[in-house]
């Protein structure tokens, strides 16, 4: 920053007595070798003067300029010439109307552009808004005419497994259950794109309510566990009964996006631990796996929707979109969400401001 801020002042600095010597080179050909006549020097020193403005920042560039301008025209285009004189004839009175005009026109012309950089930057703003709100829409539209089709394929795929055809291999079983674990993870990811849009497409698109955290937790892992029959989730819950200022839909999202990590990710049969602790100002979720843990080195971009796993196999279920969803979901619900390492395995923990805190 210091960096930044030291180059600016050298290019603004460099800019105005770049811009005077030019100013003064031609003012002094042109009143030396042309015409010695004194009513265009003025001229071109205010226009000197605007240029400066224009292109340095902020205001005092600009009254610089004017200031050393006054003292270029006394010295170089004033009798006697090539030295400072200020005791000439109503000359400080013209030294101070000169000056406050061009002071004026600086500062009106600095006024300007900051405005103009003002309008640029609303301009990009709203621009990003419009794309951001167009792109919110595709993907409600898209989410929504995916999420029937699979869940038909879903409910198809399961009445074949349910019945027993005399014509269907071991093979052609295996191939069924595939199709119904990828249909099942497709529209889990529709889901996910769905809670996301609700509420990228503006603040007031999150709607809280007290809830209860213990039943909000068992019906994630009663979900969870249609999908998971064979998966073992071991709950922590408080004996007191929690309530905080929630979209439960949305944070049973998040709850099922870090168990399925948990349990798929973790390449481990130990059952998956959910901790909720009680404090102060907080409550906290902790999602403790009992496997391989994460690289340290995708601890600090984990949440930014670009991390998966590096298995080839597990590419197109990676958890960089869920994550990333879940780093959503909880900013809005102005909580925290982290990953690290413990000694046996990964953990993901966030929290939720309680009531008082929230409001």
């Amino acid at each position: 920053m210091k960096k930044i801020i030291q180059r600016q002042l050298f290019h603004d600095l460099a800019v105005t007595i770049g811009l005077l010597f030019v100013t003064t080179g031609l003012t002094f050909i042109l009143f030396y070798f042309i015409s010695q006549s004194p009513a265009n020097i003025a001229l071109f020193y205010v226009i000197g003067i605007i240029t400066v403005a224009r292109y340095t920042t902020g205001y005092f560039y600009g009254i610089l300029a004017s200031l050393l301008s006054i003292i270029l025209i006394n010295c170089f285009f004033t009798y006697p010439y090539f030295r400072l004189d200020f005791s000439i004839n109503n000359y400080p009175f013209t030294f101070i109307c000169m000056l406050t005009l061009s002071s004026i026109t600086s500062a009106t012309t600095s006024n300007l552009k900051q405005q103009t950089e003002i309008l640029a930057f609303h301009e990009k703003q709203l621009m990003e808004a419009e794309k951001e709100k167009m792109r919110a829409n595709l993907l409600r539209a898209v989410s929504h005419d995916l999420r029937t089709p699979l869940t038909s394929i879903l409910g198809s795929v399961s009445s074949i497994e349910a019945e027993e055809f005399s014509f269907c291999s071991q093979e052609c079983r295996k191939l069924l259950h595939n199709i119904h674990d990828d249909a099942e993870w497709l529209l889990n990811m529709v889901e996910n794109l769905l809670s996301v849009t609700r509420i990228q497409t503006g603040a007031s698109s999150l709607k809280t309510s007290p809830e209860a955290v213990e039943e909000v937790v068992s019906e994630s892992v009663d979900r969870l566990k249609k999908r998971f029959p064979d998966a073992e989730i071991n709950v922590s819950v408080p004996d007191e009964l929690l309530i905080v200022p929630m979209d439960a839909m949305l944070i049973e999202q998040v709850l099922i996006n870090l168990l399925e990590n948990a349990i798929t990710h973790s390449k481990s049969a130990l059952p998956v631990r959910l901790v909720i602790e009680n404090q102060p100002e907080y409550i906290y979720f902790r999602i403790i796996d009992y496997g391989i843990g994460l690289q340290e080195s995708h601890l600090e971009d984990i949440f930014d929707g670009t991390w998966s796993e590096n298995s080839p196999s597990d590419v197109h279920k990676g958890t960089g979109i869920g994550l990333s969803i879940c780093k959503t979901i909880i900013t809005a619900h102005h909580g925290s969400i982290t990953a690290q390492n413990h000694k046996e395995g990964a953990e993901f923990v966030f929290t939720l401001p309680k009531e008082e805190a929230y409001a």
